[in-house]
């Protein structure tokens, strides 16, 4: 039987061996929620980058631009993180170029993977279809916030694990830690994180519907998967 673990932090990756395994790297608030909207909206790919540097030369080659830092649109870009900012029928066809405080650095830090998905509360019925007929050792990667734990990652990796407890063992304690808090979590999942540090912090930026959009569970079917450089939807990789 497969496995299936949890990755706290971007910073402990180098202790977990990706090799031949399916990673899913979600940033629920809001980086994968976004991609995974973007990709519901067509948007054709996206490319995620560390850095706005990075961000800002391909900018400079035409692209379509999004950056985030500290829950704020940084200076200079088309696009923030807010996923409502991806509902437009403009960016359909086109490629993007995305960074942000904490989910593009997971994706770009989680490459030796066999395949690396964005996963999200709003696609997360879709990633279990897909990692289940994988039949893989599956790693959650959350991208929590600037290298620390954040609860809002750790619920999904719990419910990603719920959904796939018939098929897929815990790998270890931090699975079952992760199971534990989203059956806890479940009955009232925005009640849960309300004191919770990135909730606050989006609250207190006056982000508060991005919170209760990106807590919604099996809004889209879209997967996104990283081919190359770029994310694109499952279909669109499964036909290279």
């Amino acid at each position: 039987m497969p496995s299936i673990d949890v990755c706290y932090s971007p910073e402990l990756l180098h202790l977990y061996n990706l090799k031949g395994k399916v990673a899913v790297v979600v940033d629920v608030l809001r980086a994968t929620s976004s991609m995974v909207t973007a990709f519901a909206h067509g948007i054709e790919k996206i490319i995620p980058v560390s850095t706005l540097d990075d961000c800002q030369n391909l900018k400079q080659a035409g692209f379509l631009t999004a950056a985030e830092r500290d829950g704020r649109k940084a200076e200079g870009f088309d696009l923030g993180n807010s996923p409502f900012s991806y509902m437009d029928a403009s960016i359909q066809g086109k490629t993007l170029v995305m960074t942000t405080t904490n989910g593009t650095h997971a994706i770009r830090l989680s490459v030796a993977a066999d395949k690396v998905l964005a996963g999200a509360f709003l696609n997360i019925g879709k990633v279990a279809e897909f990692v289940a007929a994988e039949g893989k050792d599956v790693v959650v990667v959350c991208a929590g916030w600037k290298g620390d734990f954040n609860l809002e990652d750790t619920l999904f990796a719990g419910a990603l694990a719920e959904r796939l407890k018939d098929s897929f063992a815990p790998a270890n304690d931090s699975t079952l830690a992760a199971q534990h808090l989203y059956r806890l979590a479940k009955p009232d999942v925005m009640g849960f994180l309300a004191n919770s540090s990135h909730v606050k912090r989006l609250q207190n930026l006056n982000i508060t519907d991005d919170i209760i959009y990106c807590l919604q569970e099996d809004v889209y079917d879209v997967v996104p998967v990283l081919a190359g450089d770029c994310l694109v939807p499952l279909n669109k990789a499964a036909a290279k």
